[in-house]
């Protein structure tokens, strides 16, 4: 698995956990890993490319080093893993500043309209090597 193809999603948004499903879903080959901004490593991709870890208002595709945000990172990843999204590809061609316009509008309310969890995404155990997750507090017995 490349070290250079990751996906910083935010573990607590319903919307963004879907997306990680989806990736998984349709991916053509398991290159991406799936790096949580709950987690040390997220918290300091997300700071070192400008996204408060939190409140992030996009998520993060990185592929060969080059980090993209918004719009930009749907369509690349789209490119990527293919699936039904690829269809809607032809909408690159609009002008950046629209297509990050109605991205800001659904992330700056991604909570409201698909959800919130209480607990970051948990990946199946056959998926849980790609993924870095925030560390979870043991239980003192």
């Amino acid at each position: 698995m490349a070290d250079d193809c990751i996906y910083l999603f935010d573990g607590h948004c319903v919307l963004c956990s879907r997306g990680v499903r989806y990736v998984l879903k349709y991916e053509r080959s398991p290159e991406l890993r799936f790096v949580a901004i709950q987690s040390e490593e997220g918290r300091r991709l997300a700071e070192a490319n400008g996204v408060d870890p939190e409140r992030p208002h996009t998520f993060l595709y990185v592929e060969n080093g080059a980090a993209l945000q918004r719009s930009d990172a749907v369509f690349a990843l789209a490119r990527k893993i293919g699936g039904p999204v690829r269809r809607f590809l032809f909408l690159r061609r609009l002008p950046r500043p629209v297509r990050d316009f109605f991205y800001d509008r659904i992330a700056r309310n991604r909570y409201a309209l698909f959800g919130r969890m209480k607990e970051c995404y948990l990946p199946a155990p056959e998926t849980r090597a790609r993924f870095t997750l925030p560390e979870i507090p043991q239980r003192q017995a």
